[in-house]
Protein backbone atom coordinates (compact mmCIF):
# COMPACT_ATOMS: atom_id res chain seq x y z
CA UNK A 1 0.00 0.00 0.00
CA UNK A 2 2.87 2.28 0.61
CA UNK A 3 3.52 3.20 -3.28
CA UNK A 4 -0.32 3.70 -3.96
CA UNK A 5 -0.99 7.10 -5.12
CA UNK A 6 -4.89 8.37 -5.50
CA UNK A 7 -4.33 9.36 -9.44
CA UNK A 8 -4.53 5.36 -10.20
CA UNK A 9 -5.40 2.29 -8.88
CA UNK A 10 -3.51 -0.80 -6.51
CA UNK A 11 -4.18 -3.93 -8.22
CA UNK A 12 -4.19 -6.78 -5.50
CA UNK A 13 -3.58 -9.26 -7.65
CA UNK A 14 -3.58 -12.96 -5.87
CA UNK A 15 -1.94 -12.90 -3.24
CA UNK A 16 0.32 -10.26 -0.70
CA UNK A 17 3.36 -12.88 -0.26
CA UNK A 18 6.15 -12.60 -2.40
CA UNK A 19 6.90 -16.22 -2.53
CA UNK A 20 3.38 -16.73 -3.82
CA UNK A 21 3.24 -13.42 -6.63
CA UNK A 22 6.71 -15.02 -7.95
CA UNK A 23 4.53 -18.38 -8.08
CA UNK A 24 1.66 -16.84 -9.77
CA UNK A 25 3.54 -14.85 -12.31
CA UNK A 26 5.55 -17.66 -13.43
CA UNK A 27 2.40 -19.74 -13.91
CA UNK A 28 1.12 -16.82 -16.26
CA UNK A 29 4.65 -16.43 -17.90
CA UNK A 30 4.18 -20.09 -18.76
CA UNK A 31 0.53 -19.43 -20.43
CA UNK A 32 1.64 -16.54 -22.09
CA UNK A 33 4.77 -17.90 -23.21
CA UNK A 34 2.26 -20.90 -24.49
CA UNK A 35 -0.54 -18.77 -26.22
CA UNK A 36 2.34 -16.64 -27.86
CA UNK A 37 3.89 -19.59 -29.72
CA UNK A 38 0.58 -21.54 -30.59
CA UNK A 39 -0.95 -18.34 -32.03
CA UNK A 40 1.91 -17.16 -33.78
CA UNK A 41 2.24 -20.88 -35.18
CA UNK A 42 -1.07 -20.55 -36.49
CA UNK A 43 -0.99 -17.16 -37.67
CA UNK A 44 2.10 -18.04 -39.71
CA UNK A 45 1.08 -21.39 -41.22
CA UNK A 46 -2.22 -19.83 -42.33
CA UNK A 47 -0.75 -17.20 -43.85
CA UNK A 48 1.85 -19.22 -45.93
CA UNK A 49 0.37 -22.44 -46.75
CA UNK A 50 -1.21 -22.21 -50.04
CA UNK A 51 -3.57 -25.01 -48.78
CA UNK A 52 -4.84 -23.04 -45.92
CA UNK A 53 -6.68 -20.01 -47.61
CA UNK A 54 -10.32 -21.21 -47.41
CA UNK A 55 -12.72 -18.84 -45.46
CA UNK A 56 -12.14 -21.44 -42.47
CA UNK A 57 -8.56 -20.74 -41.71
CA UNK A 58 -8.77 -17.13 -42.76
CA UNK A 59 -10.94 -16.72 -39.54
CA UNK A 60 -9.03 -19.21 -37.60
CA UNK A 61 -6.00 -16.20 -38.08
CA UNK A 62 -7.75 -13.58 -36.81
CA UNK A 63 -9.13 -15.56 -34.14
CA UNK A 64 -5.37 -16.62 -33.48
CA UNK A 65 -4.58 -12.68 -33.65
CA UNK A 66 -7.37 -11.68 -31.22
CA UNK A 67 -6.11 -13.88 -28.96
CA UNK A 68 -3.02 -12.64 -28.31
CA UNK A 69 -4.47 -8.98 -28.40
CA UNK A 70 -6.88 -10.48 -25.57
CA UNK A 71 -3.89 -12.14 -23.27
CA UNK A 72 -1.84 -9.68 -24.08
CA UNK A 73 -3.79 -6.68 -22.54
CA UNK A 74 -3.47 -8.20 -19.31
CA UNK A 75 -1.27 -10.88 -18.60
CA UNK A 76 2.02 -9.24 -19.03
CA UNK A 77 1.19 -6.30 -16.38
CA UNK A 78 0.70 -8.64 -14.20
CA UNK A 79 3.80 -10.56 -14.47
CA UNK A 80 5.71 -7.64 -14.32
CA UNK A 81 3.83 -6.36 -11.22
CA UNK A 82 4.22 -9.49 -9.28
CA UNK A 83 8.38 -9.80 -10.24
CA UNK A 84 8.40 -5.83 -9.53
CA UNK A 85 6.25 -6.61 -6.10
CA UNK A 86 3.85 -3.98 -7.41
CA UNK A 87 0.23 -3.41 -8.25
CA UNK A 88 0.53 0.50 -8.83
CA UNK A 89 -1.18 0.98 -12.41
CA UNK A 90 -2.42 4.93 -13.34
CA UNK A 91 -5.43 6.03 -13.93
CA UNK A 92 -5.08 6.46 -17.94
CA UNK A 93 -3.67 2.75 -17.79
CA UNK A 94 -6.14 0.99 -16.42
CA UNK A 95 -8.76 3.06 -19.04
CA UNK A 96 -6.47 1.87 -22.02
CA UNK A 97 -6.31 -1.56 -20.26
CA UNK A 98 -10.63 -1.90 -20.13
CA UNK A 99 -10.71 -0.18 -23.60
CA UNK A 100 -8.73 -3.15 -25.12
CA UNK A 101 -10.14 -6.07 -22.67
CA UNK A 102 -13.47 -5.15 -23.95
CA UNK A 103 -12.75 -4.58 -27.60
CA UNK A 104 -11.19 -7.95 -27.66
CA UNK A 105 -13.61 -10.28 -25.62
CA UNK A 106 -16.39 -8.42 -27.97
CA UNK A 107 -14.39 -9.36 -30.70
CA UNK A 108 -13.91 -12.72 -29.91
CA UNK A 109 -17.41 -13.26 -29.56
CA UNK A 110 -18.28 -11.66 -32.58
CA UNK A 111 -15.69 -14.01 -33.92
CA UNK A 112 -16.83 -17.28 -33.07
CA UNK A 113 -20.28 -16.05 -34.04
CA UNK A 114 -19.22 -15.66 -37.94
CA UNK A 115 -16.93 -19.20 -37.76
CA UNK A 116 -20.31 -20.85 -36.51
CA UNK A 117 -21.91 -19.37 -39.71
CA UNK A 118 -18.86 -20.26 -41.79
CA UNK A 119 -19.23 -23.95 -40.56
CA UNK A 120 -23.05 -23.79 -40.68
CA UNK A 121 -22.95 -22.76 -44.75
CA UNK A 122 -20.13 -25.35 -45.14
CA UNK A 123 -21.92 -28.19 -44.14
CA UNK A 124 -25.74 -27.43 -44.29
CA UNK A 125 -25.29 -25.53 -48.10
CA UNK A 126 -21.81 -27.24 -49.10
CA UNK A 127 -22.66 -26.65 -52.70
CA UNK A 128 -23.09 -22.87 -51.92
CA UNK A 129 -20.41 -22.51 -49.75
CA UNK A 130 -17.93 -20.87 -52.37
CA UNK A 131 -20.40 -18.30 -53.62
CA UNK A 132 -21.39 -17.30 -49.76
CA UNK A 133 -18.82 -17.09 -48.25
CA UNK A 134 -16.18 -15.59 -50.46
CA UNK A 135 -13.38 -13.52 -50.69
CA UNK A 136 -15.09 -10.28 -50.08
CA UNK A 137 -17.60 -11.45 -47.17
CA UNK A 138 -15.18 -12.85 -45.20
CA UNK A 139 -12.92 -9.63 -45.31
CA UNK A 140 -16.47 -7.42 -44.25
CA UNK A 141 -17.06 -10.01 -42.00
CA UNK A 142 -13.82 -9.82 -39.70
CA UNK A 143 -14.20 -5.92 -40.58
CA UNK A 144 -16.97 -5.76 -38.56
CA UNK A 145 -16.13 -8.11 -36.16
CA UNK A 146 -12.96 -5.34 -34.99
CA UNK A 147 -15.95 -2.52 -35.69
CA UNK A 148 -18.04 -3.67 -33.01
CA UNK A 149 -15.40 -4.69 -30.87
CA UNK A 150 -13.94 -1.09 -30.79
CA UNK A 151 -17.36 0.30 -30.18
CA UNK A 152 -18.00 -2.08 -27.46
CA UNK A 153 -14.88 -0.71 -25.78
CA UNK A 154 -15.58 2.62 -25.96
CA UNK A 155 -18.80 2.58 -24.44
CA UNK A 156 -17.67 0.24 -21.45
CA UNK A 157 -14.36 2.94 -20.68
CA UNK A 158 -16.23 6.31 -21.10
CA UNK A 159 -19.25 4.88 -19.08
CA UNK A 160 -17.14 2.89 -16.42
CA UNK A 161 -14.50 5.91 -16.00
CA UNK A 162 -17.20 8.89 -16.54
CA UNK A 163 -18.16 7.96 -12.37
CA UNK A 164 -16.50 9.30 -9.20
CA UNK A 165 -14.64 6.94 -7.00
CA UNK A 166 -15.11 6.77 -3.25
CA UNK A 167 -12.85 5.79 -0.36
CA UNK A 168 -9.26 3.79 -1.40
CA UNK A 169 -8.82 2.63 -5.34
CA UNK A 170 -8.24 -0.86 -4.16
CA UNK A 171 -9.03 -3.14 -7.25
CA UNK A 172 -9.35 -7.23 -5.69
CA UNK A 173 -8.30 -7.97 -9.52
CA UNK A 174 -4.84 -8.73 -11.24
CA UNK A 175 -6.20 -6.02 -13.38
CA UNK A 176 -8.81 -3.44 -14.58
CA UNK A 177 -11.69 -5.45 -13.94
CA UNK A 178 -15.22 -3.59 -14.31
CA UNK A 179 -17.36 -5.19 -11.71
CA UNK A 180 -14.90 -4.59 -9.35
CA UNK A 181 -14.01 -0.74 -10.16
CA UNK A 182 -17.77 0.12 -10.24
CA UNK A 183 -17.35 -0.76 -6.41
CA UNK A 184 -15.74 1.73 -6.03
CA UNK A 185 -18.12 4.59 -7.43
CA UNK A 186 -19.28 6.84 -4.81
CA UNK A 187 -23.17 6.22 -5.16
CA UNK A 188 -25.63 4.83 -7.85
CA UNK A 189 -23.65 6.78 -10.80
CA UNK A 190 -22.37 3.34 -11.80
CA UNK A 191 -25.74 2.39 -13.14
CA UNK A 192 -24.86 4.00 -16.75
CA UNK A 193 -22.49 0.96 -17.19
CA UNK A 194 -24.70 -1.04 -16.02
CA UNK A 195 -27.06 -0.44 -18.23
CA UNK A 196 -24.08 -0.78 -20.95
CA UNK A 197 -23.41 -4.37 -19.37
CA UNK A 198 -26.87 -5.32 -19.59
CA UNK A 199 -27.43 -4.18 -23.36
CA UNK A 200 -24.03 -6.37 -24.00
CA UNK A 201 -24.78 -9.17 -22.49
CA UNK A 202 -28.35 -9.39 -24.50
CA UNK A 203 -25.66 -8.80 -27.94
CA UNK A 204 -23.86 -11.58 -26.38
CA UNK A 205 -27.35 -14.07 -25.82
CA UNK A 206 -28.52 -13.25 -29.22
CA UNK A 207 -24.85 -14.61 -30.35
CA UNK A 208 -25.25 -17.29 -28.13
CA UNK A 209 -29.01 -18.07 -29.65
CA UNK A 210 -27.54 -17.71 -32.96
CA UNK A 211 -24.84 -20.38 -32.36
CA UNK A 212 -26.36 -22.86 -30.83
CA UNK A 213 -29.11 -22.32 -33.82
CA UNK A 214 -26.21 -23.19 -36.33
CA UNK A 215 -25.37 -26.22 -34.49
CA UNK A 216 -28.41 -27.30 -34.10
CA UNK A 217 -28.76 -27.40 -37.93
CA UNK A 218 -24.89 -28.73 -38.15
CA UNK A 219 -25.87 -31.57 -36.33
CA UNK A 220 -29.41 -32.13 -37.71
CA UNK A 221 -27.24 -32.72 -40.97
CA UNK A 222 -24.07 -34.42 -39.65
CA UNK A 223 -26.51 -37.02 -38.58
CA UNK A 224 -27.89 -37.56 -41.76
CA UNK A 225 -25.26 -38.28 -43.29
CA UNK A 226 -24.49 -41.54 -44.80
CA UNK A 227 -20.58 -41.87 -44.10
CA UNK A 228 -19.56 -42.92 -40.51
CA UNK A 229 -15.86 -41.37 -41.62
CA UNK A 230 -17.47 -37.91 -42.40
CA UNK A 231 -19.92 -37.59 -39.31
CA UNK A 232 -16.87 -38.04 -37.46
CA UNK A 233 -15.04 -35.38 -39.04
CA UNK A 234 -17.97 -33.06 -38.93
CA UNK A 235 -17.81 -33.18 -35.33
CA UNK A 236 -14.49 -33.52 -34.90
CA UNK A 237 -14.50 -30.08 -36.81
CA UNK A 238 -17.12 -28.38 -35.02
CA UNK A 239 -17.57 -30.12 -31.39
CA UNK A 240 -14.27 -28.18 -30.08
CA UNK A 241 -15.50 -24.93 -31.76
CA UNK A 242 -18.67 -25.33 -28.97
CA UNK A 243 -16.56 -26.37 -26.50
CA UNK A 244 -14.48 -22.62 -26.57
CA UNK A 245 -17.64 -20.79 -26.49
CA UNK A 246 -19.76 -22.00 -23.76
CA UNK A 247 -16.16 -22.38 -21.78
CA UNK A 248 -15.86 -18.40 -22.69
CA UNK A 249 -19.38 -16.89 -22.43
CA UNK A 250 -20.80 -19.52 -19.29
CA UNK A 251 -17.34 -17.95 -17.02
CA UNK A 252 -17.74 -14.53 -18.27
CA UNK A 253 -21.34 -13.99 -17.59
CA UNK A 254 -21.22 -16.00 -14.38
CA UNK A 255 -17.81 -13.41 -13.18
CA UNK A 256 -20.12 -10.18 -14.54
CA UNK A 257 -23.56 -11.24 -12.73
CA UNK A 258 -22.96 -12.92 -9.99
CA UNK A 259 -23.55 -11.09 -6.11
CA UNK A 260 -20.12 -8.73 -6.15
CA UNK A 261 -19.11 -9.85 -2.60
CA UNK A 262 -16.72 -7.66 -0.48
CA UNK A 263 -13.89 -9.52 -0.32
CA UNK A 264 -12.76 -11.39 -3.71
CA UNK A 265 -12.91 -15.21 -3.64
CA UNK A 266 -11.20 -17.98 -4.99
CA UNK A 267 -14.08 -18.67 -7.52
CA UNK A 268 -14.25 -14.86 -8.09
CA UNK A 269 -10.47 -15.76 -9.50
CA UNK A 270 -10.62 -18.64 -11.03
CA UNK A 271 -13.57 -17.58 -12.99
CA UNK A 272 -11.50 -14.61 -14.18
CA UNK A 273 -8.43 -16.96 -15.58
CA UNK A 274 -11.30 -19.18 -16.77
CA UNK A 275 -12.25 -16.42 -19.70
CA UNK A 276 -9.48 -13.82 -19.86
CA UNK A 277 -6.84 -16.33 -20.06
CA UNK A 278 -7.51 -19.88 -20.45
CA UNK A 279 -9.04 -19.64 -23.69
CA UNK A 280 -6.22 -17.29 -25.65
CA UNK A 281 -3.42 -19.88 -24.51
CA UNK A 282 -5.48 -23.25 -25.08
CA UNK A 283 -7.35 -22.32 -28.48
CA UNK A 284 -4.64 -23.13 -30.18
CA UNK A 285 -4.29 -26.61 -28.81
CA UNK A 286 -7.84 -27.80 -28.93
CA UNK A 287 -9.32 -25.91 -31.68
CA UNK A 288 -6.68 -25.75 -34.40
CA UNK A 289 -3.35 -27.59 -34.18
CA UNK A 290 -5.40 -31.07 -33.20
CA UNK A 291 -6.65 -30.23 -37.00
CA UNK A 292 -4.98 -32.34 -39.81
CA UNK A 293 -4.37 -29.86 -42.33
CA UNK A 294 -2.55 -27.53 -39.77
CA UNK A 295 -0.49 -30.10 -38.60
CA UNK A 296 0.28 -31.06 -42.37
CA UNK A 297 1.12 -27.48 -43.17
CA UNK A 298 3.63 -27.00 -39.70
CA UNK A 299 5.82 -29.85 -40.76
CA UNK A 300 5.80 -28.47 -44.48
CA UNK A 301 6.79 -24.98 -42.72
CA UNK A 302 9.39 -26.47 -40.37
CA UNK A 303 10.71 -28.89 -43.32
CA UNK A 304 11.18 -25.64 -45.42
CA UNK A 305 12.99 -23.81 -42.47
CA UNK A 306 15.51 -26.93 -42.16
CA UNK A 307 16.34 -27.25 -45.74
CA UNK A 308 16.68 -23.29 -45.82
CA UNK A 309 18.90 -23.42 -42.84
CA UNK A 310 20.48 -26.67 -44.25
CA UNK A 311 21.57 -24.41 -47.85
CA UNK A 312 22.89 -21.62 -45.49
CA UNK A 313 25.59 -24.05 -43.46
CA UNK A 314 26.34 -25.72 -47.04
CA UNK A 315 27.24 -22.32 -48.82
CA UNK A 316 29.13 -20.95 -45.60
CA UNK A 317 31.25 -24.18 -45.41
CA UNK A 318 32.02 -23.95 -48.87
CA UNK A 319 33.05 -20.11 -48.53
CA UNK A 320 35.24 -21.12 -45.74
CA UNK A 321 36.50 -23.94 -47.41
CA UNK A 322 37.56 -21.80 -50.47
Amino acid sequence: MDNFTMSGFLLMGFSDTPELKIFYASLFLVLYLLALGGNMLIITTTSLDDSLQSPMYFFLKHLSLLDLCYISVTVPRFIYNSFMHSGNISLWQCIVQCFALMTCSSAELSMLTLMSYDRYVAICLPLRYDVIMDFRTCVHGVFGVWVSGVISGVMHAATTFSIHFCGPRVIHQFFCDIPQILKLACSSEFMSEIDIILFTALLAFLCFLFIGFSYVQIFSSVLRMPSAEGRAKAFFTCLPHLAVVILFLSTGAFEYFKPQSESPTALDMFLTIMYTVVPPALNPMIYSLRNKAITLALRKVFQRRREALTSIHSLLGEKFNK
